[in-house]
């Protein structure tokens, strides 16, 4: 007997749409980069936790061998409260500064080898098997650089600044140290928090040169790709500056160090605008004042300035260079 096997027909199955495409590639950035955008900051603020901790311990048995002393200090009881309010904002400002610290490392060498390292170990030829477009591979990558690792490392900061205020305002209470309580009613946890999260956006933009000039040269190295992106624009400037020293030119070559190496390599440290502020740390005389030193007003007055946005052309330029040149690289 034979038998007549009908098949339904079917239903067509729909392509990914773009942004669940992209949303996987900024997946597969973090899994392969875990150890720099999530371990690395998490290991060094819990290095600075241990420091403020055997710090807070320290300056307990001082105080309990010194205590007649510290209690016989001649001071105000209003002035002390506002010293341990300025020690509060820097236990804060300082578990947020190691991460972003960290931070500026991890975003160099990320962008330094996020298009080589493909090509090196040959994954490249995997992912473009995909139907993934490489202006999506590389705005990926500059995503996690510009915007995602640091947020990350923000947070990550921010818990252990606010980890090291509660450490200190216990420490302070526990030992009974006169005005202790102004690092609670003199301390600014909740705007130096809001300051620094607001100051991400003027990262992306101050970093953008930096990031898009080391992209373009993991993209277009054929190897060591730290010689081509560092060395050879350090060494170009160096021999620059002894040329015009030996020959007696008297040009000022200090804009070039800034453009190449300052503005080229070190934007991808956070707070590397501050030259541009109309004022800066050097401003601070009293302990209140310590919470200007992320005043959001302030630090976007880099925004009013050329450098900024000619910057962001260039960055963007650069990036766009890196796409193009990944597709020709590899095809070739």
């Amino acid at each position: 007997m034979n038998a007549t096997i009908q098949t339904l027909p079917r239903a067509p199955v729909a392509a990914p749409h773009a942004t669940h495409k992209f949303k996987l590639l900024l997946r597969r950035e973090f899994w392969e980069n875990k150890g720099g955008f999530l371990w690395a900051p998490l290991v060094a603020g819990g290095i600075s936790l241990l420091f403020t901790l055997l710090g807070a311990i320290g300056g307990s048995v001082l105080k309990h061998r010194h205590a007649a002393e510290i209690m016989q200090a001649d001071a105000r009881p209003d002035e002390m409260a506002r010293v341990f309010g300025g020690a509060g904002d820097v236990a804060l400002l300082g578990g947020v500064g190691i991460t972003l610290i960290v931070l500026g490392f991890v975003v160099f060498f990320y962008s330094l080898g996020s298009l080589y390292d493909d090509r090196r170990d040959r994954s490249v030829l995997f992912w473009k098997s995909l139907p993934v477009s490489d202006s999506s591979t590389v705005g990926a990558k500059a995503a996690w650089a510009l915007i995602l690792a640091p947020v990350v490392a923000i947070l990550i900061g921010v818990l252990v600044g606010l980890a090291s205020w509660l450490i200190a305002a216990i420490t302070s209470t526990v030992n009974g140290l006169p005005g202790a309580s102004g690092i609670f009613t003199y301390s600014h946890p909740i705007r130096l928090v809001g300051s620094v999260i607001a100051l991400v956006p003027l990262y992306t933009l101050w970093a953008l040169p930096a990031v898009g000039w080391l992209m373009f040269c993991s993209a277009a190295a054929r190897s060591k790709p730290f010689l081509w992106a560092v060395m050879i624009p350090i060494l170009s400037c160096a021999m620059v500056s002894f040329g015009n020293v030996v020959m007696g030119m008297g040009y000022d070559v200090s804009r070039m160090w800034y453009v190449v190496v300052y503005r080229g390599l070190l934007s991808v440290f956070p707070a590397t605008w501050i030259p541009h502020l109309q004022s800066s740390v050097g401003g601070i005389h009293t302990p209140d004042e310590i919470a200007n030193v992320v005043n959001v007003a302030n630090n976007w007055t880099v925004a009013a300035t050329a450098d900024l946005w000619i910057g962001v052309v260039v960055g963007l330029a650069l990036i766009g260079a890196a796409i193009r040149l990944r597709r020709w690289r590899d095809e070739g």
